[in-house]
């Protein structure tokens, strides 16, 4: 399934795979790697090819987000630096690539992120809970954020893995709630197109 919202192109390949968003010459979360003709499908309905993009940034390091980084052969990888060793050691536990009956191959990563950096006209907003090097970025302009698996369209990623943590999930979804965000773009489910505010709210009633 392919959707545009803007200059944004939203790509689901499964349910297992995260959603690859592409915006311009970047690609933010790469999936599964295990779906690859589809996604070449994809990309040729929308006249791109695997060599046309700078950078692949992960918002996180498990393998539903990292394992397809490869097939973008041209690109850089970017990750938070909490992540970035599940990605450069092709890290099967962290990753969690076990849980999709994969293995994880290791790729250099051409930048480590850290909270408050800028790339492709993005800001860096550090969220971890969900992972230790979970990041969003944050289109200030246009007001749109990308969330990956911290916070999504009807709930927040999950806690109970290991790295996760229940008490920095609630903080880093409270730094979201201080940003004007119009759109939201999450790692797994619907974007949020309107009513941000409203489903950061709800999805934080439980912390209280």
């Amino acid at each position: 399934m392919i959707k545009k919202f803007g200059e944004v192109t939203m790509i689901n390949l499964s349910d297992s795979d995260s959603n690859i968003y592409v915006v311009g010459n970047t690609v933010i979360d790469a999936g599964t790697g295990l779906n690859f003709t589809r996604l070449m499908g994809f990309l040729k309905i929308m006249g791109k090819k695997f060599d046309d993009f700078e950078w692949v940034v992960n918002t996180h390091g498990h393998f539903d987000h990292v394992g397809g980084d490869g097939y973008f052969y041209n690109a850089q990888i970017a990750i938070h630096e909490g992540d970035a060793g599940i990605v450069e050691k092709g890290d099967q536990e962290l990753s969690f690539a076990d849980f999709f009956d994969a293995d994880i191959k290791p790729h250099k990563v051409g930048r480590k992120l850290k909270d408050g950096d800028e790339i492709s006209g993005l800001k860096v907003i550090h969220t971890p809970g969900h992972s230790p090097g979970s990041i969003c970025l944050y289109d200030e302009k246009n007001k749109v954020l990308f969330s990956g698996d911290t916070v999504f369209a009807e709930g927040r990623g999950r806690t109970d893995l290991p790295g996760g943590s229940e008490e920095e999930i609630k903080k880093s979804i409270d730094k979201l709630k201080g940003l004007k965000i119009e759109k939201m773009f999450p790692g797994h489910g619907n974007p949020v197109t309107s009513n941000v505010k409203m489903v950061l709210d709800k999805v934080t009633e439980d912390f209280y």
